[in-house]
């Protein structure tokens, strides 16, 4: 049961990086949003794993053709869901655009189910099920609100998040490292890797951004730790449990959002209806009872 408290930890440092990307896309471009996510991230996670050999000492991970594969798809999928996730931001408010992203939980256990050979149980796919109805109810989206740019690229950073998700997870199974050795490996190498790939396509496109980014040094340092925080419990737990099942208790994020929204932003919600609260209960208790 170990995924439960790394799950709840990552759904509570996501909403609070959600929250500074917000801040920080107000007055830096969408691909300095995105390189924030990383830059300090990379050195945390080395120091973390650095920590956990220090702790228990296990053999020196082999890197297979398919593992690389899934650590480059990862990395891929995750930066162009953050991209689309900071556009959503400048197009409606923070908690609706945020809770759109969170369409990827059914969308990892479509996808899982499909091609990833997972299985789910009955109980298990209402509870999907029940997180997706709660998370639209929390967010204070209705349908009204939605034009179809906002729902179009919510859904797909829905998608690349749930790819991105499934890939971290393929390569924690097949690099078969003791928990959570080989979670902290594929953290590191991911991190690695997009923070490579946004350097150098800000240098060649958009040099001024890492100046914009330099000259803000406190709140993209706060991304950065609270998205690398985050990532340790997301790749940690998806390292344990199903994917969906992970994401769909994660959605409590949305709860966290809501607060951050209202407390922080000042932005002004509907009133989160009291059956999304119930179904998002309902549907914590269905994943982890499945």
């Amino acid at each position: 049961m170990l995924w439960i408290p790394f799950t709840l930890l990552a759904a509570f440092m996501q909403a609070w990086r959600n929250a500074f990307q917000k801040q920080l896309s107000k007055e830096v471009s969408i691909a300095g949003v995105t390189l924030a996510r990383f830059l300090w991230a990379s050195p945390l996670a080395a120091i973390y794993l650095f920590s956990l050999y220090q702790w228990q000492p296990v053999a020196w991970p082999e890197f297979s053709l398919p593992f690389t594969g899934f650590i480059i798809a990862a990395a891929l999928a995750q930066i162009l869901a953050t991209a689309l996730m900071v556009k959503l931001f400048k197009l409606r408010n923070y908690a609706i655009g945020a809770g759109l992203a969170k369409s990827e939980a059914i969308l990892a256990a479509v996808l899982g189910v499909a091609f990833f050979s997972e299985s789910l149980s009955l109980l298990a796919w209402c509870g999907v099920g029940l997180g997706a109805v709660a998370v639209f109810l929390l967010s204070g989206a209705s349908w009204r609100q939605l034009s179809w740019p906002v729902l179009l690229l919510g859904l797909l950073s829905g998608l690349a998040f749930a790819l991105t998700s499934l890939w971290v997870r393929q390569a924690s199974l097949v690099l078969g490292l003791p928990f959570p050795h080989g979670a902290a490996w594929v953290l590191l190498l991911v991190i690695l890797l997009q923070t490579l790939i946004l350097t150098v396509y800000i240098l060649l496109s958009e040099r001024p951004t890492l100046a914009a980014l330099w000259q803000r040094p406190k709140l993209t340092l706060a991304v950065s730790v609270c998205s690398c925080v985050g990532s340790v419990g997301w790749f940690t737990a998806m390292s344990l449990e199903s994917v969906a099942l992970v994401k769909t208790l994660g959605q409590i994020e949305v709860l966290f959002m809501l607060l951050i929204s209202a407390l922080v932003f000042k932005e002004r919600l509907q009133r989160a209806d009291h059956w999304g609260l119930l179904l998002i209960v309902l549907a914590a208790i269905a994943v982890m009872w499945a």
